[in-house]
C-alpha cells in the first residue's frame, strides 16, 4: 500500500500492521522553523480528529490531529531532541508516531498523492 494523505497535511505510510504518521513538506514549509514538538505517549488510544501532537514554530503553535482511530505504539524521540528534523526531512526521518489502526480499511478514506497535490496546488 502506498502513502496516503489527509486534508490536514499529514502523511500515513503503512509499515506491516502499523501506520507511520508525519506532516508533509508543504505543512513544514508553511509552519516555518520548528522549535518544539510535544508527542503523545506510546499506548495512548486516539480517535480521529483528536488533538495529539503540538508543534511550535517561530511563526505559530499548531495542533496535529489524529488521522484515524487507533493506538499510538511508538513515538519518534529524535524529534523531541531535534524538532528541526521536521524542516529537514518531513517525509522520512521526521515521522511523529506509529499507530495501530482500529480498522485498516479506514486508510481507503484518505487522499492519494495525486489528490493531495491537487489540494495544495
Amino acid at each position: 500500500m502506498t502513502v496516503k494523505f489527509t486534508e490536514e497535511h499529514e502523511w500515513l505510510k503503512p509499515e506491516g500492521e502499523l501506520v507511520v504518521v508525519g506532516i508533509t513538506e508543504h505543512a513544514a514549509e508553511a509552519l516555518g522553523e520548528i522549535v518544539f514538538v510535544e508527542l503523545p505517549d506510546a499506548g495512548t488510544a486516539v480517535s480521529k480528529n483528536e488533538e495529539i501532537v503540538v508543534i511550535e514554530s517561530v511563526k505559530a503553535a499548531s495542533d496535529i490531529l489524529a488521522p484515524l482511530d487507533g493506538e499510538i505504539v511508538e513515538v519518534n524521540g529524535a524529534l523531541i531532541e531535534n524538532p528541526s528534523l521536521i524542516n529537514e526531512d518531513a517525509m522520512e526521518a521526521a515521522w511523529f508516531f506509529k499507530m495501530k489502526l482500529n480498522n485498516a480499511s479506514d486508510m481507503d478514506t484518505l487522499l492519494d498523492e495525486s489528490a493531495y497535490k491537487a489540494l495544495i496546488a
